[in-house]
């Protein structure tokens, strides 16, 4: 009487330092691991399989109940696999762009039908697609694409951009006075806006917020021009950690002109108000300037927001009534 055979399992099999895979019949785990082992040119002592999705180390009877073509990792003596978050952690290791790996996701994506596999795949192009390296416009024509032409290097244009931003307050400040009826608080109120300018004029504008060759302490990004939301204004941080790199490539730098500088406390609502509140009851010299200064143009009361965390509701903080006037001067 003739023993059963048993059923060869069929498997999809790879080493731990290649991505290609190998299709491998076998009928138990010692004879798959020694046919992978002369396939893949690794050591057969001490060599052992795991499943490629989670990492878990086959024994002979988990080998057996494999569906077909379940994905394994063959791993010498030493080596060890945790599941597809190792692949994961290599491509965020890549510190050069690869053109493989960039004609590799193209391609992807060309026979790509899933929405959201789509959007993964045009995700990693564009962070893929990162030449934050270069300074120079002659480095990186296609990132200068629709900008003057006196900008000579992305740090001077990324200056320029946080400069027009806090202009753009600045010129709120401003047009507020147009609200004002009574003439005396009107001309109080201009004459404290022009001291407000000066101070900006002093400070350059902030400008330094965006450019990545300023001192660390004085800009908002890494050296290489990375950006982190720093969360809702009600948050301490961003819960879904999003980040940018507008000098990697003109497709981000165009993105970051949808994140905010959010006020915490908010600059027309609360702020702007509450300085033409103090000047009804005293002169502009005697208003704690700084103060208001630092709310309206500073990252003492600025957050950088992806759009996603930018609350466009009222936000209820108010300012602080101690700190409004000089000190002595507070009815």
């Amino acid at each position: 009487m003739f023993g059963l055979q048993r059923k060869k399992q069929i498997v999809k099999i790879r080493s731990l330092n290649e991505t290609k895979k190998y299709g491998v019949a076998a009928t138990s785990l010692k004879e798959l691991l020694k046919k992978g082992s002369k396939l893949l040119q690794v050591p057969l002592v001490g060599s052992h399989i795991s499943l490629y999705e989670d990492g878990t180390e086959l024994t002979e009877d988990y080998f057996r109940s494999l569906p077909d073509n379940a994905e394994l990792v063959l791993l010498a003596m030493d080596e060890i696999w945790s599941g597809f978050v190792c692949d994961i952690g290599r491509l965020l290791d890549t510190d050069r762009n690869s053109d493989l790996l960039i004609d590799a996701a193209k391609g992807l994506l060309s026979d790509e039908r899933s929405p959201k596999r789509r959007r993964l795949l045009g995700d990693l192009l564009l962070h893929l697609k990162d030449s934050s390296e270069t300074e120079n416009r002659e480095d990186d024509e296609d990132w200068f694409q629709g900008i003057d032409d006196r900008f000579k290097t992305k740090s001077a244009y990324m200056k320029y951009n946080c400069e027009s931003r806090i202009r753009g307050y600045m010129k709120e400040v401003h047009s507020y006075a147009q609200t004002i009826q009574k003439p005396k608080l009107k001309d109080e109120y201009k004459k404290t806006a022009e001291c407000l300018v000066m101070q900006l004029k002093s400070d350059k504008y902030n400008g330094c917020y965006f450019n990545r060759k300023e001192k660390e302490q004085n800009r908002l990004c890494t050296q290489e021009g990375w950006f982190s939301c720093q969360g809702a204004f009600d948050h301490d941080e961003c819960k879904s950690l999003h980040s940018i790199n507008p000098y990697g490539n003109r497709e981000s730098r165009i993105l970051f002109s949808t994140w905010n500088l959010d006020h915490r406390i908010e600059k027309k609502r609360t702020v702007i108000p509450a300085l033409v509140e103090a000047l009804q009851k005293h002169k502009s010299s005697n208003i704690n300037l700084d103060y208001f200064y630092k709310l309206l143009f500073t990252r003492e009361n600025l957050k950088l927001v992806h759009i996603v965390c930018h609350k466009k509701g009222a936000h209820g903080l108010l300012c602080d009534d101690r700190k409004i006037y000089k000190q002595g001067k507070r009815k």
